[in-house]
C-alpha cells in the first residue's frame, strides 16, 4: 500500500486534466512523504510518449509511484529512489456500455482506511466489494458510512433525484475526483442545483 497512482483519461489521443491529475499526485505523495519522481513536466513527456509509442486514441494512462526497493521491514527505507510505472491502456470511455445503458449498484459498509482522499494503491477492499458486486450480478458497489454513501469502489458517487445532482462532501472520507470537480464544475456552468 506505500504507494500512490493516478489514471489519467485519453480521447482523441489527448490526455484529458492532466494538471488537476499531477496536483492531486503531488497531494498524494506529499501526504504520505514520498519523493516525486520526475517533475510535471517530465512525466507530461512520458505520457505523450506512451500516447504517441501506442498509438492511443481512447483510453488511460496509468502512472504508479511506490516509495522504491528495500529490505522487509516496516520503516521506511532511508531516502530511496521512487519507483515509477507507466502504461497505456485502450479502452472505450465515450461509447462504453456503462454510458449507454447505465449501471446496477448494490451497497456495503465503508471499511476502508480513514485517509480515502489519499489515491493509495492499498485498493485491497474496493477489489473485494467489485466481486461482492459481481457475486450479486450488479456492476459495482457503493459504499455506505453512518447511513451516507462515501463513493463508488472506483468512482465518486452521485445521484440525481428530482433535478437535483446530490453528492458527498469533500473530506477525508472520499477521494477528491478529477472528475467531480469537473461535473460540479459543469453542473454550475449549466446553472444546474447541486446538493453536498
Amino acid at each position: 500500500a506505500d504507494g500512490v497512482y493516478e489514471v489519467t483519461s485519453v480521447l482523441g489521443g489527448k490526455l484529458i486534466d492532466f494538471d488537476g491529475h499531477m496536483a492531486r499526485l503531488q497531494r498524494s505523495l506529499a501526504a504520505l512523504n514520498m519523493a516525486v519522481p520526475a517533475s510535471g513536466e517530465k512525466l507530461l513527456n512520458i505520457h505523450q510518449q506512451l500516447i504517441a509509442r501506442n498509438n492511443l486514441r481512447e483510453g488511460l494512462v496509468y502512472l504508479q509511484v511506490t516509495r522504491g526497493a528495500a529490505y522487509r521491514d516496516f520503516v521506511y527505507p532511508a531516502d530511496p529512489p521512487p519507483s515509477l510505472v507507466l502504461f497505456t491502456q485502450s479502452k472505450p470511455l465515450l461509447e462504453s456500455t456503462a454510458v449507454k445503458t447505465g449501471i446496477k449498484v448494490i451497497t456495503i459498509p465503508d471499511q476502508r482506511w480513514i485517509r480515502r482522499d489519499i489515491k493509495t494503491v492499498q485498493l485491497l477492499y474496493p477489489s473485494m466489494g467489485k466481486m461482492m458486486a459481481r457475486e450479486a450480478g450488479v456492476d459495482d458497489a457503493w459504499m455506505v458510512q453512518d447511513d451516507l454513501v462515501t463513493e463508488g469502489t472506483s468512482n465518486n458517487a452521485y445521484i440525481v433525484k428530482d433535478g437535483v445532482i446530490v453528492t458527498r462532501n469533500l473530506s477525508n472520507d472520499i477521494l477528491h475526483g478529477i472528475t467531480r470537480k469537473s461535473i460540479l464544475a459543469c453542473a454550475e456552468l449549466l446553472q444546474m442545483k447541486v446538493e453536498v
